[in-house]
């Protein structure tokens, strides 16, 4: 069975410039998720998709291969969707069909390699066509204005409050990675297809990076969670 890691990595950000090779705790941020792709077991190659350069010199750098995307799949309008389709097109015409794609998020660095393990071992165990990373939601009660400008509940009934430990579990989708069959990708132009699975992750995971706040406040996460685990 063919496993590749498709990392998407456009060069354009509005919100932090040059965000995924941007510094973060003495990588640039793409190393990250290269490294853990590297060196998750079922993994059999890693490959960047980018339209910048400097983001292809800094994927073949950490060990990645480098897949250039055109322009019209990078823009602010272009879906991930787009960028895994030509991605898999592109590699499956160097090195044949491929079974099962990972899509780790660049900007979501707070995982481990395990947790990839983990998905690709839900994912076969279930007989999945795709998968999500989640993250269980405690004591998060959302609400959304309606028409007119009422306040409701979205999941949960306010008239009828429960306590935490009567609630059924919830599940965040924290886009930390998917798993998907390029055949779900290719039939539905979607990366869930008719039998969807889930493979959960700590919630501290959940936290991606899309502003200087973010930026720091994941940096302070990875020190506290991960680096000082590990000595580093």
């Amino acid at each position: 069975m063919s496993v590749v890691a498709i990392l998407l990595a456009r060069g354009g950000s509005k919100g932090i410039p040059r965000k995924n090779v941007i510094d973060f705790c003495g990588k640039p941020l793409l190393a990250w998720s290269i490294e853990q792709c590297l060196a998750a077991k079922g993994i059999d190659s890693v490959w960047v998709s980018s339209d910048s350069d400097e983001i292809l010199r800094t994927a073949t750098a950490h060990g990645a291969r480098a897949l250039q995307r055109p322009d019209d799949l990078a823009g602010d309008t272009a879906t991930s969707e787009s960028g895994w389709l030509h991605a898999i097109d592109a590699i499956e015409l160097q090195q044949g069909a491929i079974d099962v794609v990972v899509a780790p998020q660049v900007t979501s660095p707070l995982r481990e390699s395990t947790d990839l393990e983990r998905g690709l071992t839900e994912f076969a165990a279930g007989e999945y066509d795709s998968l999500f990373s989640c993250g269980v939601a405690e004591d998060l009660y959302f609400w959304e204005r309606k028409a007119g400008g009422a306040l409701d509940s979205v999941n949960y009934d306010w008239r009828n409050r429960k306590r935490r430990q009567d609630h059924a579990p919830q599940y965040i989708e924290n886009g930390s990675f998917y798993l998907f069959q390029p055949s779900v990708l290719r039939r539905f132009s979607n990366r869930f297809g008719e039998k969807i699975g889930m493979v959960e992750m700590e919630f501290w995971k959940t936290f991606e990076i899309d502003s200087p706040e973010t930026l720091r406040l994941c940096a302070a996460l990875m020190r506290e969670f991960l680096l000082n685990k590990q000595g580093r």
